[in-house]
């Protein structure tokens, strides 16, 4: 619950502002300032004798933890200006308080300031669903505000005398202090008390979300871990691949083009293997179809290895640093460290424009407009990688990357493809044939629209929508 008017007016009389001046402002969230005071010993006047203190009021404007009082917690620092924060620092940083007073008992509290022959009115409205705090000069002009709200005239420019009790205020009813546990002031407590118990903004609260951001992430990569693994020891009895080569070898003269199976003699066992067959192929090309695989698997043996040593290190620094959240007292740097993973997504710097997906160690990019399909093709893709686009349909662009030495799997190329299809706009038709090709048979189309290409040395793909693989690729999408 929010402070009452009573609990309000206890925490401004212990603190005893008047005559501080304001030396630094911090605002580590969103909803959340502090700011930094100094004054001479308290109950004394301003001296060069006077013992210094410093104090740190904290101001928190969230729905049903609104308050202000003393904090001895260390305030965390935003990673980038917030614009209320910057304008306290710009305007009111090393003014002096005049005064402090709570009007009306109506939860909004006065803080009159002034630096050299300017004067402002701070008023910290404390009203659950309406909090907010607005700074005016000496005529009652807004200079700023912390949450701009223009329907309520809670602008830059516009004027503004504080609101008159509100009419649940003016009952007879008798507000009273609670009762905290714990010994020190007032103040004191009510900086424990939110941190333990608040709904939101209390260390438990935080850490509860912590472990649900950590269980969601880390079911994420354990489901790509299990893939991973599950591809390892399929390689690591490549050996099989190569014997099953060597046995088709020494039986040539036995396979007919059309078998889909062949029963050949194992000469290390002396007992008799199946072997399936492609019967499209010829009998060497099947034979060299399972060396193939042998040499792919060996030569994709070390990096699975490193995809699966990095995934498992992921994890590793997940719990590491869920564990360090788990033990941190200050519910302020919890909550800075969680905003800190939930970023919006404009704010976080991309590698690639459009979205990244990494399957097995394949990078695959999306372009969703022609401007991230002009800016794909430009400075983020090179000759070497595999361009995809839908037939018939207009949509965005998708490039598998290039890995040196290897060849695009059949698999990644299905995944691909239904990136392709489901950005663009035959996604209601469900399946679609599709051009695929090297990048560097793309032609750009002069007097076209940005990010036309024409194609050439194009083969073609067909897909069909497949839920459970879209599932599975959005599990491998990288964060925006």
């Amino acid at each position: 619950m929010s402070l009452n008017c009573a609990e309000i007016d206890l925490i401004l009389e212990e603190l005893r502002l008047e005559g501080s001046f304001l030396q630094a402002v911090v605002q580590p969230s969103f909803d959340t300032i502090a700011f930094h005071l100094y004054k001479g010993a308290r109950g004394e006047s301003t001296g060069a004798d006077s013992p210094a203190v410093s104090v740190t009021l904290l101001v928190c404007l969230a729905p049903g933890v609104c308050r202000l009082h003393e904090t001895r917690r260390a305030v965390p620092k935003s990673e980038k200006p917030l614009r209320f924060m910057e304008f306290c620092r710009s305007r009111l940083r090393g003014s002096r308080v005049v005064s402090v007073r709570q009007l009306d008992s109506n939860r909004i509290v006065e803080m009159i300031l002034s630096r050299g022959d300017e004067r402002f009115s701070m008023y910290i409205r404390l009203w659950s669903g309406a909090a907010n705090i607005i700074v005016t000069d000496s005529a009652g002009v807004i200079l700023d505000v912390f949450y701009r709200r223009p329907k309520r005239n809670e602008i830059t420019g516009e004027s503004w005398t504080p609101e008159p009790p509100q009419p649940k205020q003016q009952e007879d009813r008798v507000w009273v202090v609670r009762d905290l546990p714990g010994e020190g002031a007032f103040n004191h407590k009510i900086d424990r008390w939110y941190a333990e118990h608040a709904q939101t903004l209390s260390r438990e609260a935080l850490i509860e979300e912590a472990r649900r951001r950590f269980d969601t992430r880390s079911v994420r990569i354990k489901t790509a871990l299990v893939r991973l693994e599950k591809k390892r020891e399929e390689f690591l009895h490549a050996d099989r691949w190569r014997k099953q080569g060597d046995l088709l070898t020494a039986n040539l003269w036995a396979i007919k083009q059309g078998m889909d199976t062949i029963e050949v003699a194992d000469w290390e066992t002396g007992g008799v293997v199946l072997i399936p067959l492609d019967p499209l192929l010829k009998p060497q090309d099947n034979a060299a179809r399972y060396y193939e695989k042998y040499r792919k698997a060996v030569s994709g043996l070390a990096n699975l290895e490193e995809d699966i040593a990095s995934s498992r290190r992921t994890l590793e620094a997940l719990a590491s640093e869920l564990a360090s959240l788990e033990s941190e007292p200050n519910p302020l740097i919890i909550q800075k460290a969680l905003r800190k993973q939930n970023r919006p997504r404009q704010q976080i710097e991309k590698k690639y424009p459009g979205l990244c997906f990494t399957v097995d160690g394949w990078t695959i990019l999306v372009g969703r407009t022609a401007a991230e399909n002009d800016e794909l093709l430009r400075r983020h893709v090179k000759g070497f990688d595999l361009w995809l686009h839908t037939r018939d349909w207009p949509g965005g662009y998708v490039f598998i990357k290039n890995r040196p030495g290897k060849t695009f799997p059949l698999e990644i190329m299905i995944d691909a493809g239904t990136l392709a299809l489901f950005y663009s706009k035959g996604r209601k038709a469900g399946s679609a044939d599709l051009y695929y090709t090297r990048v560097k048979y793309l032609r750009r189309a002069k007097g076209a629209p940005r990010g036309t290409v024409l194609p050439s040395n194009e083969k073609n793909l067909s897909v069909r929508l497949d839920e459970q693989r879209l599932k599975r690729l959005e599990g491998c999408r990288e964060e925006e």
